[in-house]
């Protein structure tokens, strides 16, 4: 199934805001919809977030290696406006892209700075077709990257499906020089969604309460609301 991200966006909002918490959040209310979406996996996305937290990162991996044809298929997660934002804030040269999926930004960015790709799942079109993008295959939670490797270090639509919250930002700013950019859906909190999400994030300051603590604090940061997502970055 393919949609874009502007219509998936206002869908999770309508279903979110609009509809009582105990009928959305009502395993009878969604077994029909993950049925047709899902068929025979199904029950696997219905007992996501049950099993999800106490996976090792190998089961993790071949989770979404499995599930990965049942989820929607599309050439970005990013909506428009997110796509400006980050193209219009990236400093080079060096960039990373850290859950590049299929490459679309990074093949974006590419065209003006030099581009690694990291992403968990293995996709051999991302390094082919002539495209100047390194891949390489890594968790966003220990990057294989030197400290202050990459100028702009880039993650959108990742931190929201990790297990280990805080260390995958400690890792994103590890390998950061000059700046940090993320990207997470303006979301709430469900048992069940249409998705493998593990993190939620309402409202900015839910986002930027969830960063505070973290070590390696930001010298400025800057966050908003990108038509339905959080765009936020922060220089080092």
């Amino acid at each position: 199934m393919s949609l874009p991200r502007n219509l998936t966006i206002k869908i999770n909002y309508v279903l979110d805001n609009l509809l009582p918490p105990i009928i959305r959040d009502s395993r009878y209310f969604v077994y029909i919809p993950f049925k047709l979406l899902f068929k025979d996996k199904a029950e696997i996305f219905l007992n996501f977030k049950n099993s999800a937290s106490y996976m090792s990162e190998k089961r993790y991996v071949r989770f979404y290696e499995e599930l990965d044809p049942y989820l929607i298929q599309r050439e970005t997660s990013l909506n428009s406006s997110c796509i400006k934002d980050i193209t219009s804030s990236v400093i080079g040269p060096k960039v990373l892209e850290v859950g590049c999926g299929k490459a679309y930004l990074a093949k974006k960015i590419a065209k003006k700075y030099s581009v690694t790709g990291a992403d968990i799942l293995s996709d051999t079109s991302v390094s082919e077709n002539g495209n100047k993008i390194n891949f390489v295959n890594a968790n966003v939670e220990h990057l294989p990257f030197k400290n202050k490797e990459f100028d702009t270090t880039i993650c959108t639509h990742t931190l929201e499906h990790v297990q280990l919250f805080e260390q995958a930002v400690t890792e994103l700013r590890r390998v950061t020089k000059k700046r940090l950019i993320l990207v997470v859906p303006m979301q709430r909190p469900y048992k069940y969604t249409f998705d493998l999400h593990l993190r939620f994030f309402p409202f900015l300051e839910s986002f930027l309460l969830s960063l505070k603590g973290i070590r390696s604090k930001p010298k400025k940061f800057f966050c908003k609301n990108s038509e339905g997502d959080i765009f936020y970055y922060e220089d080092r």
